[in-house]
């Protein structure tokens, strides 16, 4: 995409930018089946995802779910923090590539790529799941409050007037911006439109010139 909604090079919000690690094969199963939900909350929602398709997109038979989980609660709570980790991890992972005077840019034109917008699968779970939260369960949206808060907090360290007062306050309206904005293009059809959100957000929350 041409204009302000192209992440730099080789950046976004996909599977490069996500680390896994897995031990004994209870762990090895364990991980899969939070793995593939991560996913699937994401992609269709939590009302959208059953434990039956969750076990089947993981190769599992269903009556192994109880083998890992006390509940479909409990599943989503571990997915939505796993979520919430693999989109930290991304961001840290782009700052960290950035030249450090650039990060901030990079993050917020890597949130609102194509890439990211195409992909709610494998990106920030609050775009996608936001709006559900209210109704999840408290263990559920404790999990995703707490990767909420550490996704803010790492936009908030790499933006320029990190340190100076008002500056946390400003990450808060520039991520929820953020967020609001990916959330509308993506439930608009029309794609200038979803491109035009984006790349205006963009340059008043990372004018190219920063």
């Amino acid at each position: 995409m041409a204009g302000h909604t192209c992440a730099p090079p080789g950046i976004a919000y996909d599977d490069r930018h996500m680390k896994r690690s897995s031990a004994t094969p209870k762990e090895i199963t364990h991980e899969r089946i939070v793995e593939t939900a991560a996913r699937a909350i994401r992609r269709s929602g939590y009302h959208g995802t059953s434990v039956a398709d969750i076990m089947k997109e993981a190769g599992l038979t269903h009556g192994g779910f109880y083998a890992h989980f006390a509940s479909r609660e409990a599943m989503l709570a571990e997915a939505a923090d796993r979520a919430g980790a693999e989109a930290v991890d991304a961001s840290l992972r782009i700052a960290a590539e950035a030249p450090p005077e650039q990060a901030f840019q990079w993050l917020a034109a890597a949130y609102l790529s194509d890439e990211h917008l195409q992909n709610p699968e494998q990106g920030c779970p609050i775009a996608a799941l936001g709006s559900e939260m209210p109704r999840q369960a408290p263990e559920v949206r404790r999990a995703a409050t707490r990767r909420i808060k550490e996704m803010i907090d790492v936009f908030a360290r790499q933006s320029p007037d990190w340190g100076q007062p008002g500056a946390h306050d400003r990450a808060l309206v520039a991520v929820s911006t953020m967020v609001g904005a990916l959330l509308l293009a993506r439930a608009v059809d029309e794609p200038k439109l979803s491109e035009a959100l984006r790349g205006a957000v963009l340059k008043h929350v990372a004018p190219a010139g920063d």
